[in-house]
């Protein structure tokens, strides 16, 4: 590569447009980060580690969680309901779908903490209204995320850093959004080592900083804050080389998401968050075949992810919190699938998670216009989360107090 970048230099390297004045998206929005953190001091970060694991487009609760032994669940879904014999029975009354076989064996173990009836109030059944409400923490709070006010927090108290929260994702997730704390998202954590591992590249990048600004002017500041990030991503990049998973992942969106999480567990004990989405839950029909597929896939994901950090040793330091934004319908429809609907479980996966079920099993004789009415406010869930996981404020980043659900363990 020559001393001076030509044009179409610089639109191979990820779309970077101007030398000396562009840097990628990731760089500068670690760099702002750094830059706050480093300039408000800095404290230890507690250890506990968050993965959220978003289900888009509505799983259906019902045949996720299944209540066999109600007659009322044969009657409403006379074909979609999973035949008793075929339920993974947890007790007397409430069962898994047979796809959720690992998931089962986690239940068993106690590492699993299932969240019955969860929602909000006035539910909505926009999947976008629905996941904004869930994202942000309510209809009420502010455009930024729930997770991103938090980093927020960390951010004002000198607790962050650049790699504190990442997003596997193509866009950031509202969740991420915040006012000042600026969270990196990536498709993958291949573009990371495309980006940092091509010694060309980092090269450049290291180059378009320019020449050392005057010492003390706010140029100099921004320069050091972006060397600095960089510092830290080439770091990140060089540690995810070194770690080869001991678990078997299908390749899958589950199978490569939870792979790519462990392996950025494994080697960035800086992270305190991870968020990532898997989509193809809004089965208005031909359900019963797409979400096998979905569970088991999920099942399998979940389940080499828990046994990949025990081996590891990080276990006791790992949550994974799974959502979607509303569940199905009470009843099936005519496609042989589910509409959308409102309340569905949540599920903790972590070895110190409160393992069991948590909150009364749905009523299926007292629905709201065909839907489970909610029981557990979703917020209920995150204001445990974050007090007594992230170590947090809730009441600030959610906007109002809610009760803690005692999901967690000491």
């Amino acid at each position: 590569m020559n001393d001076f970048l030509s044009r179409r230099d610089l639109f191979r390297v990820s779309g970077l447009i101007a030398v000396g004045l562009t840097s990628p998206r990731w760089l500068s929005s670690i760099a702002k980060a750094d830059l706050i953190r480093q300039a408000t001091g800095g404290k230890r970060l507690k250890d506990t580690v968050l993965v959220v694991c978003q289900l888009s487009g509505g799983n259906d609760g019902l045949n996720t969680v299944i209540p066999y032994a109600r007659a009322e669940y044969r009657q409403l879904r006379p074909t979609l309901g999973i035949p008793e014999e075929q339920v993974l029975k947890l007790d007397d009354n409430l069962g898994l779908h047979p796809g959720l076989s690992g998931f089962a064996e986690l239940f068993k173990q106690g590492k699993v903490a299932i969240v019955q009836g969860v929602g909000y109030p006035r539910p909505d059944r926009s999947h976008f209204s629905s996941m904004d409400i869930w994202q942000s923490g309510g209809r009420d709070t502010p455009r930024y995320g729930w997770l991103g006010r938090h980093a927020d927090g960390e951010l004002k108290s000198g607790k962050f850093n650049p790699v504190y929260a990442i997003g596997l994702s193509t866009d950031r997730p509202r969740a991420l959004h915040a006012k000042d704390a600026s969270i990196p998202c990536f498709a993958s954590l291949t573009d990371i080592q495309s980006m940092i591992g091509d010694p060309d590249v980092e090269r450049m990048l290291r180059q378009i900083q320019g020449p050392p600004a005057k010492e003390g002017s706010p140029e100099r500041v921004v320069q050091q804050a972006n060397i600095a990030a960089f510092d830290a991503m080439s770091e990140l990049n060089k540690r995810l080389s070194q770690f080869t998973p001991a678990e078997q992942y299908g390749n899958d969106a589950f199978g490569n998401g939870f792979r790519q999480i462990a392996q950025l567990l494994a080697t960035s004990p800086a992270t305190r968050i991870v968020y990532f989405s898997a989509g193809g839950f809004d089965t208005h029909a031909r359900q019963a075949d797409a979400h096998q597929r979905l569970l088991s896939t999920f099942s399998a994901g979940v389940s080499a992810f828990q046994r990949e950090i025990e081996k590891i040793g990080i276990a006791d330091n790992v949550v994974v919190l799974v959502f979607s934004e509303f569940g199905r319908r009470s009843y099936e429809n005519a496609s042989g699938g589910t509409d959308h609907g409102a309340a569905g479980p949540m599920f903790l996966i972590g070895k110190r998670v409160k393992g069991g079920f948590h909150g009364p099993i749905p009523d299926l004789n007292d629905l709201q216009n065909g839907d489970l009415k909610f029981s557990i406010d979703f917020r209920q869930v995150y204001a445990a989360t974050l007090d007594q996981w992230l170590g947090g404020d809730s009441k600030t980043v959610l906007g109002e107090a809610f009760t803690p659900l005692g999901v967690y363990g000491a």
